[in-house]
């Protein structure tokens, strides 16, 4: 298994490179890598790392998730409440109607088969959406109307909603005693508990690392923790409650991030590093998973029924966003946005074969056959439109938090050593202003970013913010912060 993991590396970190340099997502490159590499094409991973891919995929899903968790503003999240409930059900609603509607015709499949099928298209891929809505996040795209955020939020509640209507629909096929409307009930309850078992734990975090001022990494590694025993909660209770845990992963991001920005943020940077290798092991081994023999097999029609269900789809996102301040072009973009497809068709494409259904063999032939349709297509697309729609004011917030990661200046309640002489301080008090340029013509260039912190000497039997303190103002091109500093923690 060593040299699988070194050939992910290795070569999902080329294509990655190369793909970027033609100005294509990295993410493509190594779903072709892991198509190649996979034991359908070329077999060079071993059977070991094919046993445990579905593990690592998991931890690499939930370590982007958990960055979407503290990327997620309360006030945001309010703005876009309302329409990212619609996109959760909307689109899959019309995408499994167009489906079950147009596949008998074309396939020859009874509708039943037909609904199973559609409910596995019906999924959008978190895998590929949630990281190019971070990305553009970061970069402070589509900020001012939220519309990362929005794709981000309805995308993650899309697959839930989805599962629960192919298991409704593969209960119905069996023949067995199916009560829907328990079923669908199941929805709202996992929904619900999902986000309760995320912040409980990240409420409890938040207090612990509010009172230990411990090192990033380990923070950062505990949360992962907490995170992978939410989704082991999720499969132990399997049968019998209904818990969407992936949905609490990024409550406990969310939690922490309302409640200590500062905290969030030195975390979410961690995570950041994280998603590096993550990234690599999530896409090359859902890559593996395609066979693509099976995919060609699907043919012709496979594909009509898929581009049927997308256009239907597209009908229904669109839809959604009636009334909302979203410009054409923007909305354009959420539909875009709304097309990949990778992660859950990879996950659940083979059950119905698993399951006895009679076309189970055409049904995961055409869900290989959307991964291979729609995931890079939707990433070319989201990638192309996001940088030609996406807003980017002059004075984005964003531009604070890339100007914090590039001097690494510390965050209030931190405890700093002078590199000169020695002497402890804490940062007490931290202000985000803008600046004009040095000929004072605020009109002539953007605006300067810059963050100001107060910092007080430590000193016995004094309070924050008595005695010594001082002023320090740090913009663009300054030296960083660890070059006069040394940021301290407890472990």
């Amino acid at each position: 298994m060593d040299i699988s993991i070194a050939l992910i590396i290795l070569l999902g970190l080329g294509s990655d490179y190369l793909f970027r340099k033609i100005k294509l997502p990295g993410l493509i490159g190594m779903l072709i890598v892991g198509i190649l590499a996979g034991p359908y094409v070329l077999n060079l991973m071993s059977p070991e790392m094919m046993d445990v891919s579905g593990d690592f995929r998991k931890i690499a899903l939930i370590v982007i998730l958990l960055r979407a968790g503290f990327e997620l503003r309360r006030d945001t999240l309010n703005r876009v409440g309302r329409t990212a409930l619609l996109l959760s059900a909307v689109p899959a609603i019309f995408e499994i109607a167009a489906v079950t509607f147009f596949a008998p015709r074309l396939l020859g499949i009874s509708y039943v088969e037909a609904a199973i099928l559609g409910a596995i298209l019906g999924a959008v891929s978190p895998a590929v959406v949630v990281p190019l809505m971070i990305d553009f996040m970061d970069r402070g795209r589509g900020a001012k109307k939220g519309i990362p955020t929005l794709v981000l939020a309805a995308s993650s509640i899309d697959d839930v909603f989805v599962i629960v209507l192919f298991t409704i629909f593969l209960g119905i096929y069996g023949g067995g005693d199916v009560n829907i409307w328990a079923r669908l009930a199941e929805i709202p309850v996992s929904i619900v508990l999902g986000i309760l078992i995320g912040l409980i734990p990240g409420y409890l975090l938040w207090k612990v690392f509010e009172k230990y001022d411990w090192r990033p990494p380990k923070r950062t590694l505990i949360v992962l923790g907490i995170s992978i025993v939410l989704t082991w909660i999720e499969k132990k209770c399997e049968g019998h409650v209904p818990i969407a845990s992936l949905l609490g992963v990024m409550a406990i991001g969310f939690i922490i991030l309302e409640k200590s920005e500062p905290i969030a943020h030195i975390m979410s940077q961690k995570l950041k590093k994280l998603w590096v290798f993550a990234e690599l092991l999530l896409f090359v081994l859902v890559g593996a998973q395609v066979n693509i023999h099976v995919a060609m097999d699907a043919g012709l029609m496979g594909s009509l029924v898929v581009v049927i269900g997308l256009i239907f789809r597209s009908i229904g996102t669109y839809l959604c966003l009636i009334g909302t301040p979203l410009t054409p072009m923007e909305r354009l973009f959420t539909v875009v946005s709304y097309i990949p497809k990778a992660t859950v068709q990879a996950a659940i494409g083979a059950v119905p074969l698993a399951y006895g259904v009679a076309s189970g063999d055409l049904i995961l032939a055409i869900a290989v056959l959307s991964i291979l349709l729609t995931a890079p297509a939707g990433a070319i697309g989201i990638m192309y439109l996001g940088e030609k729609v996406l807003d980017y004011g002059e004075k984005s917030p964003y531009k604070f938090k890339q100007l914090r990661q590039k001097l690494e200046l510390p965050r209030v309640g931190e405890r700093v050593r002078c590199r000169k002489d020695g002497s402890l301080w804490k940062v007490i008090e931290e202000r985000e202003i803008w600046l004009e340029d040095q000929n004072g013509d605020s009109m002539a260039k953007s605006p300067v970013p810059a963050i100001e912190l107060r910092l007080w000497r430590e000193e016995r039997g004094k309070e924050p913010g008595t005695g010594q303190t001082t002023y320090r103002i740090y913009r663009p091109g300054d030296s960083p912060f660890t070059a006069e500093f040394e940021i301290i923690y407890d472990w």
